[in-house]
Protein backbone atom coordinates (compact mmCIF):
# COMPACT_ATOMS: atom_id res chain seq x y z
CA UNK A 1 0.00 0.00 0.00
CA UNK A 2 1.74 3.53 -0.66
CA UNK A 3 1.45 6.30 1.12
CA UNK A 4 -1.31 8.76 0.62
CA UNK A 5 1.22 11.15 0.21
CA UNK A 6 2.63 9.47 -2.85
CA UNK A 7 -0.57 9.04 -4.34
CA UNK A 8 -1.48 13.01 -4.10
CA UNK A 9 1.95 14.02 -5.22
CA UNK A 10 1.88 11.95 -8.51
CA UNK A 11 -1.91 13.31 -8.96
CA UNK A 12 0.18 16.96 -8.77
CA UNK A 13 2.03 16.04 -11.83
CA UNK A 14 5.55 15.53 -9.89
CA UNK A 15 6.16 12.00 -9.47
CA UNK A 16 8.16 9.97 -6.97
CA UNK A 17 11.31 8.67 -9.34
CA UNK A 18 13.16 5.26 -7.04
CA UNK A 19 16.65 7.30 -6.87
CA UNK A 20 19.84 5.23 -6.33
CA UNK A 21 23.16 6.70 -5.15
CA UNK A 22 26.32 4.47 -4.22
CA UNK A 23 25.40 3.46 -1.12
CA UNK A 24 21.51 4.53 -0.85
CA UNK A 25 18.16 3.62 -2.61
CA UNK A 26 15.58 6.49 -2.12
CA UNK A 27 11.93 5.12 -2.95
CA UNK A 28 8.14 6.22 -2.31
CA UNK A 29 7.24 4.54 0.79
CA UNK A 30 5.00 1.94 2.27
CA UNK A 31 2.61 1.76 5.07
CA UNK A 32 5.48 -0.98 6.29
CA UNK A 33 7.97 2.23 6.57
CA UNK A 34 5.89 3.43 9.79
CA UNK A 35 7.53 1.10 11.76
CA UNK A 36 10.85 1.66 10.91
CA UNK A 37 10.36 5.30 10.49
CA UNK A 38 9.13 5.41 14.55
CA UNK A 39 12.38 4.77 15.87
CA UNK A 40 13.07 8.66 15.15
CA UNK A 41 9.90 10.00 15.65
CA UNK A 42 9.62 8.25 18.78
CA UNK A 43 13.03 9.72 19.90
CA UNK A 44 12.70 13.07 21.95
CA UNK A 45 16.38 14.71 20.92
CA UNK A 46 15.19 13.12 16.70
CA UNK A 47 12.10 15.36 17.10
CA UNK A 48 13.43 18.34 19.71
CA UNK A 49 13.17 20.89 16.82
CA UNK A 50 10.25 19.78 15.40
CA UNK A 51 7.21 21.14 15.71
CA UNK A 52 5.37 18.15 17.53
CA UNK A 53 6.41 15.93 20.49
CA UNK A 54 8.18 12.55 20.00
CA UNK A 55 5.32 10.17 19.24
CA UNK A 56 3.91 7.70 21.77
CA UNK A 57 2.66 5.32 19.87
CA UNK A 58 3.54 3.67 16.17
CA UNK A 59 -0.29 4.30 15.55
CA UNK A 60 0.68 8.01 15.73
CA UNK A 61 3.39 7.65 13.42
CA UNK A 62 1.44 5.62 11.09
CA UNK A 63 -0.96 8.71 10.85
CA UNK A 64 1.17 11.22 11.00
CA UNK A 65 3.36 9.86 7.45
CA UNK A 66 -0.31 8.88 6.19
CA UNK A 67 -1.92 12.21 6.61
CA UNK A 68 -2.52 14.15 3.10
CA UNK A 69 -0.02 17.18 2.91
CA UNK A 70 -0.96 17.83 -1.13
CA UNK A 71 2.10 19.37 -3.30
CA UNK A 72 4.43 17.21 -0.58
CA UNK A 73 6.76 13.78 -1.78
CA UNK A 74 8.61 11.99 0.37
CA UNK A 75 11.79 9.51 -0.66
CA UNK A 76 12.04 6.64 1.84
CA UNK A 77 15.60 6.18 2.41
CA UNK A 78 17.19 2.51 2.16
CA UNK A 79 20.63 0.82 2.18
CA UNK A 80 21.84 -1.02 -1.13
CA UNK A 81 20.88 -4.49 -0.27
CA UNK A 82 17.65 -3.91 2.84
CA UNK A 83 14.88 -2.35 2.24
CA UNK A 84 14.41 -1.22 5.83
CA UNK A 85 13.48 2.69 6.04
CA UNK A 86 16.15 4.90 7.72
CA UNK A 87 15.05 7.90 7.22
CA UNK A 88 13.19 9.98 4.45
CA UNK A 89 13.85 13.05 2.33
CA UNK A 90 10.72 15.31 1.58
CA UNK A 91 10.26 17.85 -0.96
CA UNK A 92 7.49 20.54 -0.96
CA UNK A 93 6.81 22.70 -4.29
CA UNK A 94 6.38 26.09 -3.06
CA UNK A 95 4.00 29.21 -4.39
CA UNK A 96 4.14 29.46 -8.31
CA UNK A 97 6.39 26.52 -8.89
CA UNK A 98 9.94 25.52 -9.38
CA UNK A 99 10.72 26.63 -5.66
CA UNK A 100 11.10 23.22 -3.19
CA UNK A 101 11.03 23.01 0.48
CA UNK A 102 13.45 20.50 1.33
CA UNK A 103 13.27 18.37 4.97
CA UNK A 104 14.93 15.05 5.84
CA UNK A 105 15.43 12.92 8.87
CA UNK A 106 17.02 9.75 9.79
CA UNK A 107 16.80 7.12 12.20
CA UNK A 108 19.09 7.80 15.15
CA UNK A 109 21.69 4.66 14.84
CA UNK A 110 22.21 5.98 11.05
CA UNK A 111 23.39 9.34 11.56
CA UNK A 112 27.20 9.98 11.37
CA UNK A 113 27.51 7.99 8.33
CA UNK A 114 27.18 10.63 5.16
CA UNK A 115 23.54 9.46 4.75
CA UNK A 116 21.67 12.48 5.09
CA UNK A 117 24.31 14.31 2.88
CA UNK A 118 24.08 11.42 0.25
CA UNK A 119 20.38 11.47 0.17
CA UNK A 120 19.73 14.96 0.09
CA UNK A 121 21.96 15.56 -2.60
CA UNK A 122 20.38 12.56 -4.48
CA UNK A 123 16.71 14.90 -4.25
CA UNK A 124 19.02 17.90 -4.93
CA UNK A 125 19.64 16.32 -8.37
CA UNK A 126 16.10 15.33 -8.76
CA UNK A 127 14.89 18.73 -8.38
CA UNK A 128 17.69 20.42 -10.04
CA UNK A 129 18.75 18.44 -13.26
CA UNK A 130 16.06 16.01 -13.98
CA UNK A 131 12.34 18.51 -12.91
CA UNK A 132 14.52 21.77 -13.64
CA UNK A 133 13.59 23.72 -10.67
CA UNK A 134 15.23 26.93 -9.61
CA UNK A 135 15.55 26.90 -6.09
CA UNK A 136 15.24 24.76 -3.36
CA UNK A 137 14.75 26.37 -0.04
CA UNK A 138 14.95 24.42 4.17
CA UNK A 139 13.94 25.99 7.49
CA UNK A 140 15.36 25.00 10.65
CA UNK A 141 15.30 26.22 13.99
CA UNK A 142 18.48 28.32 14.67
CA UNK A 143 19.54 26.07 17.53
CA UNK A 144 19.19 22.90 15.37
CA UNK A 145 23.29 23.30 14.90
CA UNK A 146 23.79 19.44 12.68
CA UNK A 147 20.89 20.50 11.08
CA UNK A 148 22.49 23.88 9.44
CA UNK A 149 25.50 22.32 9.62
CA UNK A 150 24.19 19.95 6.93
CA UNK A 151 22.55 22.97 4.62
CA UNK A 152 25.97 24.71 4.65
CA UNK A 153 27.77 21.37 3.79
CA UNK A 154 24.92 21.01 0.66
CA UNK A 155 25.74 24.59 -0.53
CA UNK A 156 22.59 26.07 0.87
CA UNK A 157 23.49 29.99 2.25
CA UNK A 158 21.54 31.36 5.59
CA UNK A 159 18.46 33.82 3.79
CA UNK A 160 17.18 35.32 6.80
CA UNK A 161 16.00 35.07 10.35
CA UNK A 162 11.91 34.23 10.63
CA UNK A 163 11.03 35.94 14.47
CA UNK A 164 8.81 33.82 16.33
CA UNK A 165 7.81 31.89 12.99
CA UNK A 166 6.58 28.35 14.50
CA UNK A 167 4.20 27.21 17.39
CA UNK A 168 5.80 23.98 18.78
CA UNK A 169 5.93 21.74 21.64
CA UNK A 170 9.02 23.40 23.41
CA UNK A 171 7.29 27.27 22.42
CA UNK A 172 7.48 29.78 19.77
CA UNK A 173 10.46 29.58 17.67
CA UNK A 174 12.27 31.19 15.18
CA UNK A 175 13.39 29.98 11.94
CA UNK A 176 16.44 30.29 9.93
CA UNK A 177 15.56 29.97 6.20
CA UNK A 178 18.29 28.30 3.84
CA UNK A 179 18.08 29.11 0.26
CA UNK A 180 20.43 27.10 -2.32
CA UNK A 181 19.54 27.86 -6.36
CA UNK A 182 19.98 25.54 -9.06
CA UNK A 183 23.31 27.14 -10.37
CA UNK A 184 24.92 27.07 -7.13
CA UNK A 185 24.35 23.30 -7.13
CA UNK A 186 25.38 22.52 -10.98
CA UNK A 187 28.67 24.90 -10.34
CA UNK A 188 29.45 22.32 -7.62
CA UNK A 189 29.82 19.97 -9.66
Amino acid sequence: MRWLRSRLAARAGRSIPVLTTERLRLRPGVFEDAESLHRAFSDAPSMQWWTEAAHTSLEQTQIHLARPSPGWRRWIITVHGSNLAIGFVAAGEKRQGNVTEVGYMLVPDRRGHGYAREALAAVLDQLFVAEGQRKAVADTDPENLASRGLLERMGFRLEGMLRAEWETHIGVRDTALYGLLATEWRARA
